[in-house]
């Protein structure tokens, strides 16, 4: 990618989007378009046709999707899929009929088969059931990984996919109903801090193991790969180190500051028991992470507090 290229970033507002936008513009990339879902309905092809033809970018990161955590990928099924499904499908096919470049589509962890071995392996995919809480969102995001393959068999097209492991960081989803488990802890410690509360309890046994990367270590994988990668398949990107969900409670409890006592509520999901990603691949590249899950988790801290401030008490 030159200076000058045009670089669209697809869902530039999100906690994705937005650090590789960061990313780009640290690096000296001067000419990215972005679009507001007010401005462009990625759901609209007429809409997203018009946008590529007029704007005709040279490079794509396809970023933008409906996302959410456990309670809301199991409550709006329907949703996750449709409109996850139109998002990639119109970006997808404007991109091969206006000649990009290049094209990254960025998918979860979640296309992986819910009892598959650990860690993770890229050619896992499509080998078992998936889980079920879920299985709308990642069936879309299957989709887009076989849309890219296929539009690479068929046309040429230099559309490349990528996993991302579980991410936290800066613009973080912080809802607790539709919010992934980092940002969701992160929230109610601060909150039971705030109010001086005895415990907090977390859903589930503790048990399940996730691994977690800072949105802005993905983002700089994202631009590598797209300088340095072109293959057909696809790539996970994590860290390749895990921790069970009980430890991951316990450290943000310590950087939050919370004193008070941790329960779990054991009536709750726990969704899939462990998700580590290889990323094997990934690494034998060249490409590491670089900050660390208790540093992360300090500066999503800081974020949240400028962001989501304290109301004074009357």
């Amino acid at each position: 990618m030159e200076l000058n290229d045009k670089i669209y970033v697809a869902g530039h507002r999100g906690m994705v989007g937005s650090a590789i936008v960061r990313r780009l513009t640290s690096e000296g990339y001067t000419n990215i378009i972005t679009r507001t879902s007010s401005e462009l309905d990625l759901r609209n092809q007429q809409a997203v046709f018009d946008f590529f033809q007029t704007e005709k970018p040279d490079y794509v990161f396809l970023a933008a999707a409906k996302v959410g955590g456990i309670q809301a990928n199991n409550t709006y099924r329907a949703e996750f899929l449709y409109d996850n499904l139109l998002i990639e499908a119109n970006i997808i096919h404007a991109a091969y009929l206006n000649k990009v470049t290049k094209l990254m589509f960025l998918g979860s962890s979640c296309i992986y088969p819910k009892m598959a071995p650990q860690p993770l392996k890229e050619e896992y995919l499509l080998t078992g059931p998936l889980e079920q809480t879920n299985e709308p969102y990642a069936i879309a995001k299957i989709a887009g990984i076989k849309l890219c393959e296929a539009y690479r068999d068929q046309y040429g097209c230099n559309f490349i996919s990528v996993m991302p492991t579980n991410l936290y960081g800066y613009n973080d989803n912080y809802d607790l109903n539709n919010s992934h488990v980092l940002p969701a802890l992160i929230r109610k410690f601060h909150e039971a801090k705030e109010k001086g509360a005895s415990e907090v309890v977390v859903w589930g046994t503790g048990s399940p193991m996730r691994e977690f990367l800072f949105a802005d270590d993905l983002a700089d994988a994202c631009l590598y790969l797209m300088e340095h990668y072109n293959e057909k398949e696809l790539v996970n990107i994590g860290t390749g180190e895990d921790i069970t969900i009980k430890d991951l409670a316990l450290l943000v409890k310590d950087v939050v500051g919370f004193e008070g006592e941790l329960t779990f509520d054991t009536t709750k999901p726990d969704g899939t028991p462990r998700k580590l990603m290889d990323v094997s691949k990934l690494h034998s590249t060249g490409f590491r992470n670089k900050i660390e899950l208790r540093e992360g988790i300090a500066l999503a801290y800081a974020d949240f507090k400028e962001k989501h401030p304290t109301p004074a008490l009357p």
